[in-house]
């Protein structure tokens, strides 16, 4: 019944969390300002006393009446004309009905548990609308630092600065801040002056700003490299962020932006929702530094608090918080000391191990976090309740040694276990303090509180049921904290970890005892240890396979993936980590108190571990088996609902039910799992796949190749890309890389079942593969050079599709415009990858008339554009024309639920040509799709001249494109065109010509 009561409020929270984010505030029946009745430590409060009451009541034992079975030789019978009950049977009577009320009473404080939480979650997500930030503006304000920060500032890797902070003393920005302004005023409010100069701000926002409620953010503020920083010697204006530390105060300039919505995050190219992950760390959003002050007020300064002298006095909690996170700055100082004289490998293994100690991810790059994704074990990388319990156990059984030597009579007063308890809770919540209180270390330090209250009260409560009450209360705590991956794995592994042990534990001493009594007879010590050790591998390896099988419904569900090589990995890592590098880095960790030499030595030895581990799943990672490692499922709650379904006999007790039951669930979810990977192969579909860059355009064709037979057994596929950023005008540079961009097209590639591609084309020439044409600005790349290096001198979607090469089968690659440098590009990149089996392809050009059909003719793909003979690269651009036998349906991908790919409403002309013809729609009528790539006024103007063929209306025409396009209404009207598609959702200039009309519903 506790697990019922607790799902039922946890789903409760999650579905009003849902429908209040797409609900408009105004429809919510909660007022802004009638809401601090409502707060939510007002309402948690109630919550907890109903669930006290609910326990006991639940608990209370009611004795059953038993009347006395007399025998017929001396029972007496009760004579009716007594008119009286017995006393057995009034008892019966009233201790039914107070059952019945017990029951009644159960049921009214479940609801009311259920409809509190309801409540709680509607207030919190309330009053976080209430405080967010609404419109994008540039401000000045005074920012207050909170915590460590996400990353580090560094040009040479392009990492940027990302904070949380506070900002107070907002207004608008009405002229340019230069750093040395933003300096003065902070040294002004130092010397208690608190008036800034007119130049610098307005007083409209203040008039506009309650004095008694003054306007206070919680935003994540970042600064990336920008690429002249990358380009200078000279270190950048931002790299002094990294100097900040927890609660530090300075002026800054800052453009401020909203957060996201749902369906703005959902065309994130990963498919990661950012909204969701900023509104679970209760931010109002976001901030861009524009200048900062190169002066601030250090929270332990001399100066500290002269900043705002009005300013209000910290909690002696927020101070507490603040003296930790300062001491996991300067530990990060500590690792981050000399950086750039030490390699790749070596910063990373000593990221990995700061990550190990503190949980401070801020200095490892992205390829290590790739790498530990593939190998399976990132979950290794955060801080669990393994490194909280651990380093508990060990300081309480030091204090316990220290006490039996020095002070054993304290047990007079305090028995021995209080005295741990008490060490290792304390123990455990300035740890998990320490490294960020996230949720397993948070839930590792109340267990132990938890279980300590039930063993002192003498409660007889399970651990499972302790678990349970630790989910609910965080969740009343932070009802976001749903949103977090982190909640979800960490409380189902735990409550996983408690159903094995409960079930494997009479078989693991059946085990036991059979291997003890083999082995025992035997006279050799090697065959009794053999034994053992097969046991204790055996046990491993069946827990092992539980927990991986077990997760994978909800690994898949949050992640859109899983990799399949993490069972056999972790089976080493988890035993590395847990017994050699945790208990090294956190003994490292207690030195460093002490003596800094002493730690540094062992942590030297922590990182030549971790750096033989990384080579390790380096290698691994990069054998032809382990390179398609990942499981992409798309799941949805039916499938979750199935998954669920065919593991459940297994978590209820054995001999509930039989476990060959699971075996209709288990056929229907693979049948269910194969008809979902074949709906995403087996059907005409364009798939237009974010980038993260709204100039830079993917499209994925699947289209399925129809036999003699008339069925369709299998289908070929197209990549096209395209830079739609136009020659001869200057816009800002694409902050992608060919890295980024090739990982996320692998990953949504494998989520919609593409494992081979037939051809790559890229559609946009780069000068940079051309001879003749810039010498002077682009030689031969050095060897040494770097990824950047080669991106830029060679182009980054030709790049984008040699990275891809090497992880994907591709039969074709065409390429507008010239590519005399193609094998140098591809040397260059072997050279600077060190590829031990390069993997070549030979480039095709991309011209007007080159063409591709499929061998039953369905199927079709022409150039229309592209003219590299012509010494000119705005005219090298390759337009293409797909013609299809079948209907084309174009889908916008969606990376968290490629299944719910929204299809793209077009614009449909008035002067269609093929209003007649069936609709594009319809299973039988054909498709014509024009993927436009013109970067120059004069392609389109050069291709009237050269082209004199019109199009047939004989399929219905759509145009695909950028709305900086400068494609003509002549062309328009040549080529039948009937509907226009823009990637960027904004209308075509020509379409207004044309008298467009849209059909949005």
């Amino acid at each position: 019944m506790y697990w019922l009561i607790a799902g039922l409020i946890i789903v409760t929270m999650m579905g009003v969390l849902s429908v209040a984010d797409s609900v408009p505030t105004a429809a919510l029946f909660v007022e802004a300002n009638n809401s601090q009745i409502f707060s939510s430590p007002i309402l948690l409060l109630p919550l907890i006393v109903i669930s006290i009451f609910f326990i006991a009541v639940a608990r209370l034992n009611l004795p059953f009446s038993h009347r006395p079975h007399a025998s017929s030789a001396t029972a007496t019978p009760i004579k009716a004309s007594d008119g009286r009950l017995s006393k057995s049977k009034l008892s019966g009577v009233s201790t039914s009905f107070i059952r019945i009320i017990r029951y009644a009473l159960v049921a009214v404080l479940a609801i009311g548990l259920v409809i509190g939480s309801a409540l709680l979650a509607l207030v919190t997500h309330q009053r976080a609308e209430s405080t967010e930030v609404t419109d994008p503006m540039r401000v000045q304000a005074l920012v207050t630092i909170e915590g460590i920060s996400d990353s580090v500032y560094d040009d040479a890797t392009t990492s940027g600065y990302r904070q949380v902070a506070t900002i107070s003393n907002i207004s608008p920005l009405v002229s340019e801040l230069t750093d040395q302004d933003l300096t003065d005023i902070t040294l002004k409010h130092l010397h208690g002056s608190n008036s800034l100069s007119n130049n610098f701000i307005s007083d409209d926002f203040d008039d506009n700003t309650d004095s008694d409620n003054p306007l206070n953010y919680r935003v994540l503020l970042n600064a990336y490299p920008s690429k002249v920083s990358q380009d200078s010697v000279k270190p950048s204006r931002f790299s002094s962020l990294n100097q900040l530390q927890p609660g530090d105060q300075l002026w800054m300039s800052l453009t401020l932006s909203p957060l996201e919505t749902s369906e703005q995050a959902a065309n994130n190219p990963s498919g990661f929702d950012s909204y969701r992950w900023l509104r679970a760390r209760q931010l109002d959003g976001t901030a861009t530094i524009l200048a900062s002050s190169t002066a601030s007020i250090s929270a332990d300064g001399p100066d500290a608090g002269g900043l705002l002298p009005e300013a209000p006095p910290q909690s002696y909690l927020w101070r507490f918080r603040s003296r930790i996170d300062q001491g996991r700055w300067q530990l990060r100082q500590h690792f981050y000391r000399d950086w750039s004289i030490y390699s790749v490998d070596q910063q990373q293994s000593k990221a990995v191990t700061l990550s190990l100690l503190t949980g401070d991810r801020s200095l490892i790059n992205r390829e290590t976090t790739v790498l530990y994704q593939l190998a399976g074990i990132s979950h290794l990388l955060a801080i669990s309740g393994t490194h909280v319990l651990f380093l508990a156990i060990v300081l309480a059984g030091a204090v316990i040694w220290l006490c039996n030597r020095l002070y054993p009579n304290i047990y007079r007063y305090i028995p021995r276990w209080q005295v741990r308890w008490w060490v290792m809770i304390s123990a455990a919540f300035i740890y998990a303090l320490f490294t960020g209180f996230d949720v397993p270390a948070a839930r590792t330090a109340w267990m132990l509180l938890a279980i300590g209250l039930v063993r002192l009260t003498l409660l007889p409560v399970s651990a499972t049921r302790v678990l349970v009450a630790l989910a609910v209360l965080m969740v009343w705590q932070n009802p976001y904290v749903l949103w977090q991956a982190g909640y979800w794995l960490s409380f189902i592994a735990v409550a996983l970890l408690l159903k094995y042990d409960d079930d494997a534990y009479k078989q693991n001493e059946s085990d036991a005892l059979q291997s003890k009594v083999r082995f025992d007879r035997g006279t050799q010590v090697q065959d009794r240890l053999v034994g053992r050790i097969w046991v204790a591998s055996k046990r491993i390896f069946r827990l092992q396979f539980w927990l991986f099988i077990a997760l994978l419904p909800i690994t898949l569900l949050l992640f859109g993936k899983a990799s399949l090589w993490g069972l056999i990995v972790n089976l080493f890592a988890i035993g590395l980590f847990g017994w050699v590098i945790v208990p090294l880095n956190l003994l490292a960790g207690l030195f460093y108190l002490l003596s800094p030499t002493i730690a540094d030595s062992i942590w030297g030895l922590v990182s030549t571990i971790i750096a033989g581990l990384h080579q390790l799943m380096a290698w691994l990672t990069s054998l032809p088996a382990l390179s398609e490692a990942w499981l992409y499922t798309p799941v949805n709650m039916a499938l979750l609902l199935m998954m669920l379904l065919t593991i459940l006999p297994w978590l209820l007790p054995k001999g509930v039910c039989s476990r060959w039951l699971a075996l209709p669930p288990l056929t229907l979810l693979m049948m269910t799992v194969y008809a979902n990977q074949q709906s995403l192969t087996m059907r005409p579909t364009l798939y237009i796949l974010p980038t993260g860059d709204s100039y830079i355009s993917v499209n994925l064709l699947q289209y399925p190749l129809v036999n003699d037979e008339g069925n369709s057994n299998d289908s070929t596929s197209w990549l096209f890309l395209v830079d739609h950023r136009p020659k001869g005008v200057r816009t800002m540079q694409s902050n992608l890389t060919a890295e980024t961009l090739s990982a996320t097209l692998m990953q949504q590639l494998g989520s919609l079942s593409v494992d081979k591609v037939e051809g790559v084309v890229v559609q946009s020439s780069s000068i940079g593969l051309s001879e003749g044409l810039n010498e002077a600005r682009n030689d031969d790349v050095h060897p040494t050079a770097s990824h950047q290096d080669v991106d830029g001198a060679f182009g980054l979607l030709p790049m984008t599709v040699l990275q891809l090469n090497q992880s994907l089968p591709i039969s074709q690659y065409w390429q507008a415009g010239r590519f005399d440098k193609w094998s140098a590009l591809q040397s260059a990149y072997h050279s600077i990858n060190r590829s031990t089996i390069p993997r070549n392809i030979s480039a095709q050009y991309c011209d007007q008339g080159k063409s591709w059909q499929s061998a039953n003719g369905s199927i079709s793909i022409q150039a229309l554009t592209g003219w590299r003979e012509i010494a000119d690269d705005s005219v090298w651009d390759c337009t293409l024309a797909i013609e299809t036998e079948l209907p084309l349906k174009v889908l916008r991908y969606n990376a968290a639920a490629p299944l719910k790919s929204s299809s793209v409403v077009p614009q449909t002309l008035q002067t269609a040509y093929n209003s007649d013809l069936s609709s594009p729609n319809s299973s039988t009528s054909p498709s014509r799709v024009i993927l436009n790539a013109d970067s120059h006024s004069r392609l389109w103007q050069l291709w009237p001249l050269l082209c004199t063929d019109e199009q047939t209306a004989l399929s219905h025409s759509t145009w695909l494109g950028h709305s900086t396009s400068h494609i003509t209404s002549e062309v328009i009207q040549r080529q039948k065109i009937d509907d226009l598609i823009t990637y960027d959702n904004k209308m075509l200039e020509v379409a207004l010509s044309l008298n467009s009309v849209d059909e949005s519903p």
